[in-house]
């Protein structure tokens, strides 16, 4: 008896971003305010991270507030229209609820009901790694058009008398809609995990301890040399095989967007990569801070706002962190 054959879909050839949305915390927090606990200085910020301002949320404001906000202008002007999108994917790691989703709720309120919708937790990676599975499934026929966010309220798992990581970090989205293309719009992605550095950038206590009453509220903290070793030179190589999987050199490349981890790290980033000067380098950290998942997209859309010229032109993207995860891959800009 022959066996019948199932049905797989398959989807268009290429893919590319369509638009991109922000949305930052209603609070200008600059270095003065936060130094006290930490017996520090603006100065010490400044030459240690490139960080004059981070914005932060008020407290009424959540994660799914400014995912919402961001998706919506990401949406509007791709010009799809919403009923049309059929995946909601959301990168975070602070969701203040364990369920529902993010990106159910997201879906909701744009009006992609009933699109598929799921967060995900990669950390600073999430960004990447979310863009990566919008880029395959669509091109397996498994979705049509897809909303991509990056949205973290950090501000609610911070210690301020932590000298670690604290002062790094801020809240916000960034969003995409990602679309079928008649040219290549996304490359290969380069991704991947090292669990043995798992401890590096990490929550401190549990939920479990927490709500046993053995621990204070959990929050991050990370070894910040051990970060910094890895970011620079381990994912400077991940930049590299990116550039190689996309089939470019660094001289086609119009703009870098790494993850707004610290300007140190950008800086050298750019000189391990031998970036021509004509390639222009996100540098949103100065003044959103360290948004996590939110932070590429939240640098491309000021980098865009700021420099619509480089509209169409190639962008080498990596996230890294937390987990440790990274994924990087160049983008046609939008």
């Amino acid at each position: 008896m022959t066996k019948p054959l199932l049905v797989q879909s398959h989807g268009p050839e290429f893919t590319r971003i369509l638009s991109v949305g922000a949305a930052r915390g209603d609070l200008i927090v600059p270095n003065d305010e936060l130094v006290g606990p930490i017996d520090s200085s603006d100065e010490w910020i400044q030459q240690r991270t490139g960080i004059i301002t981070r914005t932060r949320a008020s407290r009424d404001i959540n994660a799914v507030d400014l995912a919402t906000d961001a998706a919506r202008e990401a949406v509007e002007r791709s010009g799809i229209a919403p009923e049309l999108i059929d995946l909601v994917i959301v990168a975070t790691i602070s969701n203040i609820q364990q369920t529902p989703s993010i990106a159910a709720v997201v879906a909701d309120s744009v009006g992609a009901n009933p699109a598929a919708a799921y967060d995900m937790n990669a950390a600073c990676a999430g960004y990447a790694y979310a863009v990566a599975q919008a880029d395959a499934l669509i091109r397996t026929g498994a979705a049509h058009y897809a909303l991509v966010i990056g949205a973290e309220k950090l501000s609610d798992v911070v210690d301020p008398t932590d000298r670690s990581i604290s002062f790094l970090l801020g809240d916000g989205a960034g969003a995409v809609v990602i679309g079928p293309s008649e040219y290549p719009g996304i490359s290969s992605t380069v991704w991947g995990s090292d669990g043995s550095k798992a401890g590096a950038v990490a929550m401190n206590h549990t939920l479990a301890e927490f709500r046993r009453g053995e621990s204070e509220w959990p929050t991050l903290r990370q070894e910040g040399q051990t970060v910094f070793r890895w970011a620079v030179w381990d994912m400077a190589k991940v930049a590299k095989q990116a550039l190689d999987a996309a089939g470019i050199t660094s001289d086609d490349l119009a703009a870098f967007i790494p993850h707004q981890a610290n300007m140190r790290i950008i800086d050298e980033f750019a000189k391990q990569l031998k970036l021509p000067a004509s390639v222009v380098i996100a540098r949103d950290i100065a003044t959103t801070g360290n948004t996590s998942a939110a932070s590429i997209p939240l640098a491309t859309h000021r980098l865009l706002e700021e420099n619509p010229e480089l509209s169409g032109g190639l962008a080498l993207q990596i996230g890294f962190g937390a987990g440790l995860v990274f994924g990087a891959q160049v983008v046609v800009l939008p």
